[in-house]
């Protein structure tokens, strides 16, 4: 797959970090993960991708190795968010981006390319999220991301990993290892917790109505791949069909056996991204 290449950008004034595979002369793809996680998580995906594209995969703030902020209220959201992605577009000097977004990630998209991004982003994969969050469902995140548990052993942690992500369906032996080690921090006391700022779930709990973006929707030009976990929680049946009935030209891909998110890491998810990439 090339060269992982790690770098760091100052974009609405906090330090972001990303890792990009593949060749910078190539077409661009932006990958972005979902509330809790890293851009590490789409390794598997950018290996089977860059031959052909540039993918650039950013923590967002509060996650990974990017800064966290000192007021969560005003800084984790959309808004922010979208500052920043195109804050990091012009960093790298990118005009237009294919956009793949997992779970936060995929409702960022939809933000961005309904609104701030609409005429920089060409083609958009939305993972598993739609333009509505599901109470119970932000219920259960909000649950295990508003306080992340602790352990004496990194081995511990990998462990509460396989359990909270176990909808994600199949992912490799070693990309548990991988997920872990790229996505722990050591507490004060040398213990281990998950490598994010806990206030990152305020989102989730603010009424600021982020997660509630049909409009934006409904205003995207750009071609829509849809991925759904066929157990998903996050994206029903219902609403998928919706995202369809009001962006007809929008394609939807179910995925066996998994829930909320697909993970990537399998030729049933990523062909039919690589397969949407390749029409633009």
């Amino acid at each position: 797959m090339g060269t992982t290449t790690s770098a760091y950008a100052t974009c609405a004034g906090f330090e972001i970090h990303y890792l990009t595979w593949g060749d910078p002369a190539k077409p661009p793809v932006i990958l972005w993960h979902g509330l809790a996680r890293t851009g590490h998580d789409f390794a598997p995906l950018a290996a089977a991708l860059a031959e052909d594209y540039w993918l650039i995969a950013p923590d967002t703030i509060g996650r990974g190795l990017s800064e966290w902020s000192r007021a969560p209220d005003v800084d984790y959201n959309f808004a922010r968010y979208g500052e920043i992605a195109g804050d990091l577009l012009d960093h790298l000097g990118l005009d237009r981006v294919a956009w793949v977004g997992t779970s936060m990630g995929g409702s960022l998209g939809i933000y961005l390319a309904g609104g701030a991004l609409g005429e920089r982003i060409d083609r958009l994969v939305i993972n598993d999220i739609g333009p509505e969050l599901p109470a119970a469902a932000a219920e259960r995140i909000a649950t295990y991301v508003g306080a992340p548990p602790s352990f004496a052993r990194v081995s511990e942690l990998e462990a509460y990993f396989r359990e909270v992500y176990a909808p994600f369906g199949f992912i490799p032996e070693d990309q548990w290892r991988r997920m872990t080690e790229s996505s722990h921090r050591r507490l004060p006391d040398g213990r281990i917790t998950a490598h994010y700022d806990p206030a990152i779930v305020r989102q989730l709990q603010a009424v600021s109505g982020d997660f509630t973006c049909w409009s934006e929707y409904e205003r995207i030009a750009c071609p829509i791949l849809i991925l759904r976990g066929a157990q998903s929680d996050l994206l029903s049946v219902d609403m998928a069909a919706e995202m369809v009935a009001r962006r007809p030209a929008a394609r939807i891909v179910e995925i066996a056996d998994c829930g909320h998110a697909p993970a990537l890491t399998k030729a049933d998810q990523i062909t039919p991204i690589a397969d949407f990439l390749a029409q633009g």
